[in-house]
């Protein structure tokens, strides 16, 4: 299917009227936005997606302040935002996702169906170890299995478990789980997000099939 690239100037028409709405309404134009600039906002308007992004999610933290899930997605958005800005300029926002997703865990750590791990888990295994960042696989195990404990049907679990168990040579474990993921149930209210994630899913799967069939699997 041919997507519509959607401009920076687009989406920050798109995100203009999210400050005034209620928890819920923010919570859901955060999450479909962020699908927006991750999956369907051309190359060259991502950076500017994404800072207009931050600030909404910096907006939503500061106005639900005793809540888990904005702290959730603020860290959400900035380890997005860390990818797009790539090498070293990216470790300060993986370490404030970071300190934001353990914020959280302390106020809810069942919130958005263990959300909080599967973030620490991603960040634990995809950013670099001692000396330069954080990275600590025996720590993104845990946080990915706790998540798999409290979403064990969940599209982004399961991939990111299935994503780690891949970079760390288990390929047909991470075969089962991304399995899982691509069959895991779709969420009516974030379809963008799913059609985005099954693509990355349907990638990291071959990936994993093609290592497992040159005879490296574990």
């Amino acid at each position: 299917m041919i997507r519509r690239a959607v401009t920076a100037a687009a989406f920050a028409l798109i995100i203009g009227t999210a400050h005034a709405a209620p928890f819920d309404d923010q919570l859901g134009a955060i999450q479909h936005n962020w699908a927006i600039a991750n999956y369907q906002t051309e190359e060259g308007g991502r950076d500017a997606a994404f800072k207009a992004l931050i600030a909404e999610a910096e907006a939503f933290e500061a106005t639900f302040p005793e809540r888990a899930e904005p702290r959730i997605w603020h860290a959400i958005v900035l380890s997005s935002y860390a990818g797009v800005v790539g090498g070293l300029g990216a470790l300060d926002h993986v370490k404030s996702a970071r300190d934001l997703l353990l914020a959280a865990e302390k106020i809810d750590p069942d919130a958005l169906a263990g959300s909080t791990y599967t973030s620490l888990g991603s960040l634990y295994y995809k950013v670099p170890g001692w000396p330069v960042g954080f990275g600590d696989g025996d720590k993104a195990r845990a946080y990915l299995e706790k998540a798999l404990a409290l979403n064990p049907d969940g599209i982004d679990p399961n991939y990111f478990y299935g994503d780690y168990l891949l970079e760390e040579g288990r390929y047909p474990e991470a075969i089962a789980a991304l399995e899982r993921a691509l069959n895991a149930p779709a969420r009516p209210d974030r379809p963008i997000a799913d059609e985005g994630r099954r693509k990355e899913i349907q990638v990291a799967l071959a990936k994993a099939k093609e290592k497992a069939k040159g005879g490296f699997g574990w």
